[in-house]
């Protein structure tokens, strides 16, 4: 089973942690250029990314937060797509538009990873965790540490 992050008692319990999974993706990787801030769009509604929305957690990591919808993100702006509630045609569009760019993509509504997304948060009873698509990963610019790819051992597509 991949590893989870604790849930809190908030009205949305997913909601900081959400922001937390994101920050420690992030701090494990690396993008060609070695950009000074990043700029994560969240693309779509999302349900528990308020806090990243707001930039609590990725602030401090050097990450400023947007939104943009399906039609407008594009690579050039964006070094991390956060999808969510999108169809999966909708998000397999905008995975398409950012394969073999350095862009980090992270699905918030696709436990199944059929958008191929490079993570995909899977919201569990009392944690929250993630699944690695591998072959995302590898056609990325984006360079993660084998110490995360280790944590979705057992969660890998």
């Amino acid at each position: 089973m991949p590893a989870g992050l604790p849930l809190g008692n908030e009205p949305d319990p997913y909601r900081a942690v959400v922001a937390r999974m994101v920050r420690g993706i992030v701090q494990y990787s690396r993008w060609p250029d070695n950009p000074r801030r990043l700029r994560a769009c969240v693309v779509g509604p999302a349900d528990h990314a308020e806090d990243l929305i707001e930039g609590r957690e990725v602030t401090a990591v050097g990450v400023d937060v947007v939104r943009r919808d399906v039609a407008s993100v594009q690579p050039s702006e964006c070094q991390i797509v956060y999808l969510g509630r999108l169809g999966i045609d909708e998000a397999r569009i905008v995975t398409a538009r950012m394969r073999g760019q350095a862009v980090l993509t992270i699905a918030e509504n696709d436990p199944a990873c059929r958008s191929r997304a490079m993570f995909c948060l899977l919201f569990e009873a009392q944690s929250l965790s993630f699944r690695l698509n591998i072959d995302s990963v590898s056609q990325s610019q984006v360079r993660v540490d084998p110490r995360v790819l280790r944590l979705a051992e057992g969660g890998t597509t």
